[in-house]
């Protein structure tokens, strides 16, 4: 998986984040970081970056870790979002980045359940960050995997 499949990917099966700004900036085996500039388009009544997109460009950098692991394995694995939370610090304006650091809680989560061929959940974190490294918002998604019957 690289920057350029998962912004395609965005176009194709997610056209409201792709059209919201969102897009995949960086990704390897542990980390993945997704960027949104605040534009008209995702903005709130307040001139800041609506919480809605700003929880697509977080689920994003969690999502593709996930997927990333079920590709390496190229095994039948469904993965489903179960939980979500959110904290909001500061105003999101300007270019935000959202960065996940759980690429290997998600592939070994991912592998027990493999293991013992039942469901399996992860919790992932993701803090954002604008252009001064300021911390404005922080998410944690609970994701469901499990092998699917063959």
């Amino acid at each position: 998986m690289n920057e350029k499949k998962i912004n395609w990917f965005l176009l194709l099966k997610l056209p409201s984040a792709w059209l919201c700004g969102v897009r995949a900036k960086k990704i390897n085996e542990n980390y993945c970081k997704v960027a949104v500039r605040h534009r008209w388009i995702n903005q709130n009544p307040f001139k800041s970056l609506y919480f809605a997109v700003q929880n697509m460009a977080a689920e994003l950098s969690t999502g593709v870790l996930v997927m990333q692991s079920i590709n390496e394995l190229k095994l039948p694995i469904s993965m489903l979002v179960i939980e979500s939370n959110s904290k909001f610090y500061k105003k999101a304006t300007g270019l935000i980045y959202f960065e996940c650091h759980d690429g290997e809680l998600a592939k070994r989560t991912i592998q027990k359940s493999i293991k013992e061929n039942e469901g399996q959940e992860v919790d992932m974190k993701v803090k954002a960050f604008n252009e001064d490294k300021d911390l404005v918002s922080e998410f944690s998604f609970k994701w469901s995997v499990k092998p699917k019957s063959r």
